[in-house]
Formats: structure tokens, sequence, C-alpha cells
């Protein structure tokens, strides 16, 4: 068995000694091969070692860990981030379509993250820490990572007009070029909640209120930029008239 080379970065000693005995015990496939206290020490041993995956502590003095893609023109490593609850970063991970742990880590989620590691290759990497990074520095959303037939694109937010349910696919509008992502509905539900511009019309779809150009109360339809028509659910139309007014 090939055994994955890995570096991870933390700022706390204990949160070193536990990941790398969580290492050892339950990931034999990981070799460790150097523990870093700061960015600045992880870039220097990434650059000697090129590693396959680093367990990268999100929030370290002078930079955080997601800063670690300004010290490389190109990112050929799986990045693990290790970070203690936190609701807006989980959220920040989920957008940029990163992995994480948190603290106090999981045996099986990491088991999991280090599986998906061997699995994933690193040719978007780049893209996704630069949303993570303007995420988390702006506390803002303005674009999202979707995965599209394997690709990984970023798609900003205000050029979404809707996102249309297909089982456990979604179908992402733009006025560009539709998006076929391998998540559900829900999954885009959360990750948009707090965006008032985005409603949930119907159980298979999620407007853009921007998009709207008209509605039809009695056909429960709701027509969109680019000749998109959306379904409008009786049970939601109240809401829907309440958005409208905000």
């Amino acid at each position: 068995m090939k055994r994955l080379k890995a570096i991870l970065a933390d700022d706390e000693e204990s949160a070193r000694d536990v990941l790398e005995n969580l290492l050892v015990r339950f990931c034999p496939e990981v070799e460790l091969i150097a523990k870093c206290e700061n960015v600045l020490q992880a870039v220097e041993a990434i650059k000697l070692n090129t590693p396959d995956i680093v367990f990268l502590d999100i929030e370290m003095p002078n930079y955080a860990g997601y800063e670690i893609v300004n010290f490389f023109s190109e990112v050929n490593f799986k990045i693990i981030f290790v970070t203690a609850y936190d609701y807006y970063a989980i959220k920040a991970f989920e957008i940029a379509a990163l992995d994480y742990l948190l603290k106090p880590v999981s045996i099986e989620r990491l088991k999991s993250a280090v599986d998906r590691a061997k699995e994933q290759k690193n040719k978007d990497a780049n893209e996704q820490l630069t949303v993570l990074s303007d995420t988390l520095r702006n506390k803002e959303i303005k674009n999202i990572i979707v995965s599209d037939k394997g690709q990984q694109h970023i798609v900003p937010l205000d050029k979404i007009i809707a996102i249309e349910a297909q089982e456990s696919y979604s179908t992402l509008y733009t006025a560009e070029k539709k998006y076929i992502a391998s998540k559900n509905l829900k999954h885009f539900e959360k990750l948009l909640a707090e965006n008032k511009n985005f409603f949930r019309s119907h159980k298979s779809w999620i407007i853009n209120l921007r998009s709207i150009k008209n509605f039809n109360r009695s056909a429960g339809e709701i027509s969109l930029s680019q000749n998109i028509v959306a379904k409008l659910s009786k049970y939601r139309l109240d809401e829907f008239e309440e958005a409208l007014k905000a």
C-alpha cells in the first residue's frame, strides 16, 4: 500500500499531538512527515517535502490557514482544514467545497477525509481557496463552487437565476450556461439561507427574486430571465408575496 505523506500545521502543541495520535492509530496509510506551528513553517515544509495531504488549522498567528494559497502558484496537495466549531467558517468550507474536520476530531470523519483525499485531484484547489478566503475575509458570500461533470466552477451568486431539483442532482441556471451539480436542492437552500435574494418557491425550485419578470398566481408559475419558468407552490404563495415586498 502506497503511503500518503502528510504535514500538519496548528499553533497549539496539544492539538498537533492529538491529531498525530489519531493518524497513527486509525490512518496507517498516512505518514506524518512534519508538524508545524504556523503557516510560514508549513509553507517551508511543503516546499521541502511535497506532501500529498496538509492538515491545516484555520486560525493561526500572523497568517490564517486559508492564506496558504498566497504562497503557491499552484496548490498540488490536498488540504484538510481543522477548526473549532464556528458556524460561519463551516459554511465557508461548504461553499468552497473544501474538506474540514471539527475539533475535537471525530475518528470516522478523519478516516473519511483521508479516503476522499486519496480519490480526489487537486487541480481546482486554487479556485476553492480563493472563494474560501474571500468569504471568510469579507463575511459575505459572493460566489459558490459548483462541481459539474468533474469540473469545479466559481459561480457568482448574482449570476444565478434559479436552481431546479433533478432527483439527487440540481440544475443551476445562469444567463451564460447551466450547471448540473451533484448536490440536492436542500444543500443549496442551506448555503443560501441568509441571502434574501433567493427564495424556495417550490419543493423543486429556488429562485433569484431579482430575476423575476412576472408570475401567474392561479397557474403557480414564475417567469424568470432567459425564459425560465419556475413553479410556485400554493403553500408558499403568501410567503412569496411578502418576499417581493421586502
